[in-house]
C-alpha cells in the first residue's frame, strides 16, 4: 500500500514539473509576440492623438516617468517625448482623471508646449454604459473634440462643459463623465507646456532611483 501511494506521488509530482515545464516554455516562446502586439497597439493610440508631421523620432523608445498633481494621482505617469530634428516639440502623457462618475479615468493626451492639444483617447473607464461611456471613441466622436484646441493658461474659461460656461460638449443625463476628462486634458496639457524645464531631471522608464 505504501509503495503504491509513493508511486502515485512520484506520478503525480513528474506531471507537475511537466506541466510547470511547459507552462515555462509556451511563456517564453510567446512573450516577444504579445510584447510586439503591445508596441503596435501603443503605436495605433499615438497614431490617433499625434499627427506624424509633428515628430520623427520612436516616441516608445522615449519614455519618462513623471510625477505631478495635476496628472491626477500621485503615482508616476508615463511620458513619451516626441522631437523634430532632434529638439523636443511635444509630449504624449498617460494621465488619470480621478473623478469620474464610476471612478478613476485613464486617459492618453499629446500636447505642444504652447498649449496646443493634439489629440485624447481613453486608455480605460468604467462609467455607465450608454450615458457615460461616451468617451470612448468606438461609441461617439466626442473625445475627437479636443483635436488641436489650444488651451491659454490655467484661468481660460472655455475649458469646461458648456453646462459650466465652456465649449465642450456634455452628454443628456451625464455630466460628471466629460467634466472629468476635460478637466483632466486641460490639466494634463497645461503640465506638458512645463517639460522642457524638466528635461534634464526627468527619469527614463525602467530607471531605479539611485
Amino acid at each position: 500500500m505504501l509503495a503504491t501511494m509513493r508511486r502515485y506521488g512520484m506520478t503525480l509530482a513528474f506531471f507537475g514539473i511537466l506541466m510547470t515545464g511547459m507552462t515555462a516554455l509556451v511563456n517564453l516562446l510567446t512573450k516577444p509576440t504579445i510584447e510586439h502586439q503591445a508596441l503596435l497597439q501603443q503605436k495605433s493610440l499615438f497614431d490617433q492623438v499625434i499627427p506624424a508631421s509633428v515628430y520623427d523620432n520612436n516616441m516608445q523608445q522615449e519614455c519618462y516617468n513623471v510625477t505631478n498633481a495635476s496628472l491626477g494621482t500621485a503615482t508616476p505617469h508615463r511620458m513619451y517625448l516626441a522631437r523634430k530634428d532632434g529638439q523636443p516639440v511635444a509630449a504624449v502623457v498617460e494621465t488619470t482623471a480621478p473623478d469620474g462618475y464610476s471612478g478613476a479615468i485613464q486617459l492618453l493626451v499629446a500636447a505642444d508646449f504652447h498649449g496646443k492639444v493634439f489629440g485624447t483617447r481613453v486608455l480605460e473607464q468604467h462609467e455607465t454604459p450608454g450615458l457615460g461611456d461616451k468617451i470612448e471613441v468606438r461609441i461617439s466622436d466626442w473625445i475627437k473634440s479636443f483635436a488641436n484646441q489650444t488651451i491659454n493658461g490655467a484661468s481660460d474659461a472655455r475649458w469646461a462643459v458648456k453646462k459650466d460656461g465652456g465649449m465642450f460638449d456634455q452628454f443628456t443625463g451625464a455630466t460628471i463623465t466629460p467634466r472629468a476628462v476635460v478637466r483632466s486634458v486641460k490639466r494634463t496639457a497645461l503640465f506638458i507646456e512645463t517639460v522642457p524645464a524638466q528635461l534634464s531631471h526627468l527619469t527614463p522608464c525602467g530607471a531605479r532611483d539611485e
